[in-house]
């Protein structure tokens, strides 16, 4: 699977944080300020990584570095991007005071000024200008970069909506980071089987089991229908992630399963993650 990776640069101050946030958001590996001298490694690393966790990767780097980086990365068989952050000066200026942090160039002491370190900058980025994607922020907000990145990135729908699905015992109390939480002590619980009890829903044995119950089979029909419909007005809405918890007694039997079930069905069509909090409780 080809690997793609994006270098994040531009004037300070113009957004590359933010920009950086919304692709976390959209499952990018995200590196803030690598060292040019690193991006070798970080490229050979990516090239034999066969888990997949570094497939989509993002770097973000100062402009006055950014010749150093282009040198290696334009050479890349990767699918390769440039995003280029540019801004008007009296915005840039005012997000400085209004932030009340000092501009990198001045702490190097490569300019007297915030105007001179502005203007050095932005000399720098004319460099670029025509060979790179750049997008001016001046006017963007949050929402609106986020669709700017989207469009010009080509990225699909599927990959902005992440769903992670947790089992969890009540005993040992709800998850925090729970939005939706589900409660399944009512269906038949496998820890009253002797052969079933030292396992857990990531057994076959007691896997099978919980779905094969009738009660199991009837409430999956209503959760299936309610989660099709929560998750498609989540996506309108445009909300980029949901933790879905399913609780059980203990956590080690009817929620995992549940849990493992509801993931094989949605990951299909979402970005999702599962985990079971209390297995090994």
């Amino acid at each position: 699977m080809k690997r793609r990776v994006i270098l994040i640069s531009g004037l300070s101050g113009a957004g590359k944080t933010s920009v950086s946030n919304v692709l976390e958001d959209l499952g990018f590996r995200c590196i803030d300020q690598l060292p040019s001298f690193l991006f070798k490694d970080l490229l050979n690393f990516i090239e034999k990584d066969e888990s997949g966790n570094y497939q989509n990767v993002a770097v973000t780097v100062s402009l006055l570095d950014l010749g150093k980086f282009l040198y290696v990365f334009e050479n890349l068989h990767f699918d390769a991007r440039v995003l280029l952050l540019d801004a008007e000066s009296d915005i840039l200026l005012n997000r400085y005071k209004f932030t009340r942090r000092i501009h990198p160039l001045l702490v190097s002491n490569k300019a007297d000024t915030l105007e001179e370190a502005i203007a050095i900058e932005k000399e720098e980025l004319n460099k670029y200008k025509e060979k790179y994607d750049v997008i001016n922020t001046t006017r963007l907000g949050t929402y609106e970069l986020k669709d700017y990145i989207e469009k010009l990135l080509k990225i699909d729908n599927v990959n902005k909506f992440t769903i992670s699905f947790v089992s969890f015992g009540f005993k040992n109390g709800l998850p925090k980071d729970a939005d939706l939480v589900f409660d399944v002590r009512f269906l038949d619980n496998p820890f009253y089987i002797d052969e079933l009890k030292e396992l857990t829903g990531n057994d076959k044995e007691v896997y099978d089991y919980v779905l094969s119950k009738a009660k199991t089979k009837e409430y999956l029909k209503i959760l299936n229908g309610y989660l099709d419909y929560s998750f498609n007005e989540y996506v309108k809405e445009g909300k980029r992630h949901l933790t879905v918890a399913i609780g059980c007694t203990g956590g080690q039997h009817r929620s995992a399963t549940l849990v493992n079930y509801l993931y094989d069905r949605y990951k299909v069509k979402y970005n999702c993650f599962k985990s079971h909090r209390d297995i090994k409780k």
